[in-house]
């Protein structure tokens, strides 16, 4: 996280918006996979592992998240976050709409990015790559790994997000005139988790501390779900491809 200088260098650093819902309805589809008992936390894993990765890019000057679940906000405003209430609850583009609204309350020229909040393997140096790549745009985005959805809009100072994020966001996200960012070598900022499937391939990457102290649980009951992987003994070491999200 960049912090203000003398030199006024931070003020175009990047503010993000992180929306999350509360634990209890959060990454329904990983039910099937992980079970509803362990889906909250493994949602609230990822979201702690998104922001503490988003916070140690050093292109971020600070980090909003959109959430009414108090257990979470908690957690995340520890790590640094700013914590912002869900006052439209309009769903999640007017959750992104109103966190970059409150980012621009306290710095108008501030150019803003929406981030998903599961992206448990962000590597920071990746996320910097993706942000200097939007930054010569008025608005840009990064698509999915399927090249179907987004995780990650920006808009530059002065221009609104107009966030239209939901399955397939990648087309909408084009018709609106955002450009599209290519680069290959983002992975991390691309790995979002939906499904079971999703979860073994984060693990392959290398997720962050908090979804790695779940990994043996969360690899066994993705292979058990239909994923790749091999069943994992939850008493044992952590698989090899589990490894804390690094710079």
């Amino acid at each position: 996280m960049r912090r203000d200088g003398a030199d006024g260098e931070a003020a175009a650093a990047w503010s993000l918006v992180v929306p999350l819902k509360p634990l209890v309805r959060a990454k329904s589809r990983l039910a099937r996979a992980a079970g509803e008992e362990f889906r909250p936390r493994l949602a609230l894993a990822f979201a702690l592992d998104t922001v503490a990765a988003a916070l140690a890019c050093g292109d971020v000057h600070d980090v909003v998240v959109v959430t009414d679940d108090r257990s979470a906000a908690e957690r995340l405003a520890a790590l640094g976050a700013r914590i912002v209430p869900d006052t439209p609850a309009g769903g999640l583009n007017a959750a992104l709409a109103h966190g970059a609204a409150a980012v621009r309350e306290g710095r108008p020229g501030a150019p803003v990015a929406a981030l998903n909040a599961d992206l448990p393997a962000l590597r920071p140096a990746e996320l910097a790559r993706v942000l200097h790549s939007a930054a010569v745009f008025p608005r840009a985005f990064l698509a999915d790994a399927a090249h179907f959805g987004t995780t990650l809009l920006t808009a530059s100072s002065g221009v609104e997000l107009a966030p239209a994020f939901g399955g397939a966001s990648r087309a909408r996200h084009l018709a609106s005139g955002a450009r599209e960012i290519t680069a290959p070598d983002v992975p991390s900022v691309r790995r979002d988790v939906d499904t079971g499937e999703d979860l073994l391939a984060a693990l392959a990457l290398g997720v962050g501390p908090h979804t790695a102290r779940q990994a043996p649980l969360v690899a066994r009951t993705a292979a058990g779900a239909g994923g790749a992987g091999a069943a994992v003994d939850p008493s044992g070491p952590v698989p090899p491809q589990v490894r804390a999200s690094g710079a």
